[in-house]
């Protein structure tokens, strides 16, 4: 009997010596415990060290702070073109409300994920396919716009929603790849006809500015020739026009004319000897002093009219 008795005090004072240990509470930086008293809700302990009232109190609910990431399983949406395809994203929240999160919903991140899947369902639902590929920011910012609105009833805040994939069936990722090889190829054509155009108008400048070159180089030459034969012209009738000039004057000098005179004897005599054949008789003027007689003869004096 008295071992009995040992016994029963024994597991007794064992559970008291736990409810006291379980009474002391050490909370962690970025973390929440929701305390209940009798079944009701007490306080929420913050960081540090906390007594609680052993079979009176018990942590009901341990809240971690710190932002988390859920993962939302892929579902099957059906697109505004009726193509279903396969969505999956991630959710970044985190609670702000300890005792909302704990007594608002039952479970918030199942709660968050059934939310987010909805809501992707009804925004892919509005999009054609092609769209869900290029509005995925459209799609992250709806769905964080309708979890935000049951944040505060829940006591979270979710900060971003992320879609990591966007799978189509078979045939449509089959059909989509031949559409981009085509329209790669399309680019290819595109880029080679572009580049074979400005070849082309490349080579024709630069045929054109090489005509252009050499008909204004013949230009140019032609000129400097002309100008040059101009400047000919000009010099030998400055010449003539300085030498008869000068005859005119030395003719004014005493004794000017009677040099003429014989001058111009001279070279008509040399111009008949020039002319005279073997056998051939030549008729002289009367008077080979009369300078218009010779002038005449030679050929030198203006017809008359």
């Amino acid at each position: 009997m008295n071992i009995f008795n040992g016994l029963v005090w024994g597991i007794i004072l064992l559970v008291l010596v736990s409810k006291i240990l379980r009474s002391i509470r050490i909370v962690p930086t970025q973390s929440a415990y929701v305390v209940e008293r009798l079944g009701r809700y007490s306080k929420t302990l913050g960081p540090g060290f906390h007594l609680l009232i052993p079979f009176v109190d018990r942590v009901a609910f341990i809240q971690d702070l710190k932002e988390e990431t859920i993962n939302v399983p892929p579902q099957i949406c059906f697109t505004t073109d009726n193509v279903h395809v396969e969505v999956d994203g991630v959710i970044y929240i985190s609670v702000l409300d300890p005792v909302k999160a704990s007594y608002g919903v039952t479970d918030y991140r199942q709660a968050a994920i059934q939310l987010a899947q909805t809501t992707v369902r009804s925004v892919i639902g509005t999009l054609e396919l092609d769209k869900t590929f290029e509005e995925r920011d459209i799609i992250n910012s709806k769905i964080v716009g309708v979890l935000n609105e049951v944040g505060p009833h829940w006591g979270i805040n979710v900060h971003r929603y992320e879609v990591k994939n966007i799978v189509p069936p078979a045939t449509v990722k089959n059909a989509m790849e031949r559409q981009m090889t085509a329209e790669r190829d399309r680019r290819a054509l595109i880029a080679r006809a572009e580049g074979d155009k400005q070849s082309r108008i490349n080579s024709s400048v630069g045929y054109q500015m090489e005509v252009i070159n050499k008909s204004m180089g013949e230009m140019q030459k032609r000129i400097n020739e002309a100008q040059g034969r101009a400047k000919e012209i000009e010099s030998i009738a400055s010449a003539t026009a300085e030498a008869i000039e000068k005859i005119a004057a030395a003719i004014l000098e005493p004794g000017g004319e009677e040099a003429v005179q014989l001058r111009l004897s001279q070279q008509y005599l040399n111009q008949l000897g020039a002319l005279a054949r073997p056998g051939t008789s030549i008729l002289l003027p009367a008077d080979l002093t009369r300078l218009d007689v010779l002038l005449d003869s030679l050929g030198l004096l203006p017809q008359r009219k």
